[in-house]
């Protein structure tokens, strides 16, 4: 079995209810469901939620809630792995072990279908990870702080006068996907490590939604995309 996991807690913050807020005219979460059903990668997929609500429309759009999630991994210091292992360790219960698992975040609305199947094929080279990232768009060993009235101080001085075009690219997770096997989830290994392989996303298509601006910025991208593949 392939499975799918979209965690989808409802205590968000900053972006009241956004796992279910519309987006492009639909909940946010539906894009992440859709694309997973699209990739026809996975014979399941499950939203983590403790939300009735978010249940409700997981469901409605084609996902599977077989269980809520338990209130304590419900809070803004819940991880992603302690949700990962909570699942499989509930579906193990039940007799079910799928070998691999991948993580789908459910705000990424620009994720593609394609893009789970590279993550994928990664994974079947042997990795225990294979998650989207994306290269900084400026250097990062060049960047530096700023305190009103104390100026700027940089946080790599070493570099100081080093040309950006002699320092190496410096990656990001894109917040989107994250393929696993079994064991690493429940094992809880490291998902930045050797053990690891990156699906590389254009910048372009690589967004958080954690305030009203990432929202109205992942629109007008969305918004690009779409007009794109018209």
């Amino acid at each position: 079995m392939t499975l799918a996991i979209i965690p989808a807690r409802g205590g968000s913050k900053r972006i009241p209810r956004k796992n279910i807020r519309h987006f492009a005219g639909r909940p946010m979460v539906a894009h992440s469901i859709a694309a997973c059903l699209e990739s026809g990668l996975f014979e399941r997929v499950i939203v983590s939620t403790e939300d009735a609500e978010i249940a409700e429309v997981a469901r409605s759009h084609g996902a599977e809630v077989p269980f809520l999630r338990p209130a304590g991994l419900a809070d803004d210091h819940a991880g992603t792995d302690e949700v990962m292992a909570q699942v499989l360790g509930a579906l193990a219960e039940r007799g079910e072990s799928p070998p691999q698992a991948c993580c789908v975040y459910a705000t990424a609305p620009l994720l593609r279908p394609d893009d789970l199947r590279a993550g994928r094929e990664l994974l079947a080279q042997g990795w225990d990870y294979a998650f989207s990232a994306a290269r900084y768009p400026h250097p990062v060993f060049r960047a530096f702080t700023w305190q009103p009235g104390q100026g700027c101080a940089m946080l790599m001085p070493q570099h100081y006068d080093t040309r950006s075009q002699d320092l190496p690219d410096a990656w990001h997770d894109a917040a989107q996907f994250y393929w696993g096997e079994r064991a690493a989830w429940l094992e809880r290994r490291p998902l930045f490590g050797a053990r690891s392989a990156i699906v590389p996303l254009p910048r372009w298509r690589v967004q958080d939604i954690d305030t009203p601006e990432d929202w109205e910025m992942a629109e007008l991208l969305y918004r690009i995309w779409q007009e794109r593949r018209t």
